[in-house]
């Protein structure tokens, strides 16, 4: 009887939250985007589109738009140029872009999933915006921005005009976005919860968007469709072995973000790397509601929690205490300044120094004239 009861209130409370979920998606960015799309292509006149936009778009923006606006760093213009370079595109998605407001039950739904999975899940808003092709979903702050031209990309979208200019992306709108939507609000939101969303290094970044994908998993039961996690998986030996040179590095190179070439032949690995730590560290752990906070939780930041995340998962075959150790023992060090005699003292006429360091510098990192 205690156990139905429990049951009977958890239900309760999840349909409960979803129902107030599904007031935080926010859809009319879309409405009033398309709003000003239609005036603009009318329009001859170059001042004319910028007026239009404004008035139609932009000063009607929700706090998400202009938060996406933020974070991808768009201008009036970023957006005129993509209107008027792919109309096509445009064109093709039109319809389904408008069939967001359809998708705020199931999502809601499934927020609601992860809230029984993460029962300290705080309250995020979710904000169907329209950016200029440099995002299909990030965050800022308690905000999940959907980047709606990119994530609502259907089997009905015509790629020609992105072809050239955006090879990469144009490859990925051709696998129908639109039926990841709800995990990718999912993954988003789970990093609404997440400490920080931007790591110091390689490894760390690779685990906050892993964490992002497995949790989404666990809570809505669909599984990612991310082509790295197979090709990772077929590949499991050599690309620990890559990642462990370069996973403390600052730059994520080839592995997030990034279309890139590599051996692998696929954008994103490090979306696997962080995913199979996590699944890792999952399957070895007996209480598992204790191992998914402690995902969601951990400071990817502190460099001492990281490491002892990664240790315990024991997806690496070497300690990462062992490997963090090596790196910095090999970090480049200043053997010496040429135009100081006396360590303490250098003179005034001085106007150029030449520091001498233990090996060469790697010229493709830093501006060298």
């Amino acid at each position: 009887m205690k156990l139905l009861l429990l049951f009977v209130s958890l239900l309760i409370s999840t349909v409960s939250f979803a129902q107030k979920q599904a007031e935080t998606i926010v859809t009319t960015d879309i409405d009033n985007f398309w709003i000003a799309y239609d005036q603009i292509i009318k329009s001859t006149d170059s001042a004319e589109k910028y007026k239009l936009l404004e008035q139609h778009f932009i000063s009607k923006g929700s706090p998400g738009l202009k938060a996406m606006m933020t974070a991808r760093r768009y201008t009036s213009k970023s957006y005129i140029d993509a209107i008027e370079r792919y109309p096509l595109y445009w064109k093709s998605i039109r319809k389904s872009m408008f069939r967001a407001k359809r998708y705020s039950k199931e999502i809601s739904a499934n927020v609601a999933k992860l809230k029984l999975l993460y029962p300290y899940l705080k309250p995020a808003k979710v904000y169907f915006t329209v950016g200029a092709f440099r995002s299909g979903g990030t965050t800022l702050d308690s905000l999940v921005l959907i980047g709606s031209e990119i994530a609502m990309a259907d089997n009905n979208v015509n790629t020609t005009e992105l072809e050239s200019s955006m090879p990469g992306l144009a490859k990925y709108l051709k696998t129908n976005p639109v039926s990841s939507l709800v995990f990718t609000n999912v993954h988003e939101y789970v990093h609404t919860q997440q400490k920080t969303t931007l790591a110091q290094n390689l490894l760390g970044q690779c685990i906050l968007e892993g964490v992002a994908e497995f949790v989404a998993e666990k809570a809505t039961g669909i599984p990612s469709k991310l082509p790295a996690l197979n090709i990772g998986k077929e590949n499991k030996k050599r690309v620990e072995e890559v990642f462990k040179s370069t996973m403390f590095n600052e730059s994520n190179g080839f592995w997030l973000y990034s279309d890139l070439e590599n051996e692998f032949g696929v954008r994103d690995l490090g979306y696997y790397v962080g995913y199979a730590i996590c699944e890792s560290f999952y399957e070895k752990s007996q209480d598992k509601s204790a191992a998914i906070r402690k995902m969601i939780e951990i400071d990817c930041n502190n460099q001492n929690d990281l490491i002892h995340f990664a240790d315990e998962s024991g997806y690496f075959e070497n300690s990462v205490s062992e490997l963090a150790k090596k790196y910095e023992d090999s970090r480049p060090t200043v053997m010496a300044i040429s135009e100081i005699a006396d360590q303490n003292v250098m003179e005034s006429s001085v106007k150029q120094i030449t520091i001498k360091f233990s090996e060469e510098m790697d010229k493709s990192r830093r501006n060298f004239e």
